[in-house]
């Protein structure tokens, strides 16, 4: 099989740019951000597509609307609250560097990058990756084991998440993950496994 899923963090947003906890506020693209997503597009412009998944967050269909206008993909887009970034509670809003001064480096740390820790009000890894799971198991892999093309353009943690169960990573070793703003991560479909789901290798574009 010669399928692929491609993985897409939106583009740099307003608040990336700011250092602020953004989560589920509904921030813009900034120029940086609607360039990436730019370049993006271009990069996959030769990537046929079937199916194109989202979050409901503008940051990342605007991501995924500028890509489009880049690659010409006629695709169904299906939006999906699952697929949102990791809701930072209290957090939102927040600089990190003045958060981190307040309430200390070490208990930072641990909000943004420990698996299963929660903010005040919020999701920890582990609660992003319970709810993108049943997309991912009912609705993404099945799609790839029927031979499909497909995009996801989400967030930084939605992702993560995804890559998290598709290679098995660890609960120690998935804070050592960083996915890159507007910059596409390819996963081939190697073959079948025993089940029925597909076998993806993460490969170098």
């Amino acid at each position: 099989m010669n399928n692929y899923l491609i993985l897409v963090r939106h583009g740099q947003s307003v608040w990336n740019l700011e250092n602020l906890f953004t989560g589920w506020t509904d921030v813009e693209l900034s120029e940086q951000g609607r360039a990436e997503a730019t370049a993006a597009g271009k990069m996959l412009a030769k990537y046929p597509c079937d199916v194109l998944w989202t979050s409901v967050l503008k940051r990342a269909w605007d991501t995924l609307d500028l890509m489009v206008a880049e690659t010409g993909w006629k695709a169904p887009v299906v939006k999906t609250q699952a697929l949102n970034e990791r809701h930072y509670g209290d957090l939102q809003g927040l600089n990190k560097a003045e958060t981190a001064k307040k309430f200390g480096d070490e208990q930072v740390h641990l909000w943004r990058r420990s698996y299963d820790v929660r903010p005040p009000n919020g999701e920890s890894l582990k609660d992003t990756v319970d709810r993108v799971r049943p997309v991912l198991e009912n609705c993404i892999l099945p799609s790839l084991a029927a031979g499909k093309n497909l995009v996801v353009v989400a967030h930084g943690n939605s992702n993560r998440a995804m890559i998290k169960m598709i290679e098995n990573i660890s609960d120690e070793k998935i804070p050592e993950l960083e996915l890159e703003t507007g910059k596409p991560y390819f996963f081939q479909v190697t073959g079948i496994d025993e089940k029925g789901g597909p076998i993806l290798k993460r490969v170098d574009k």
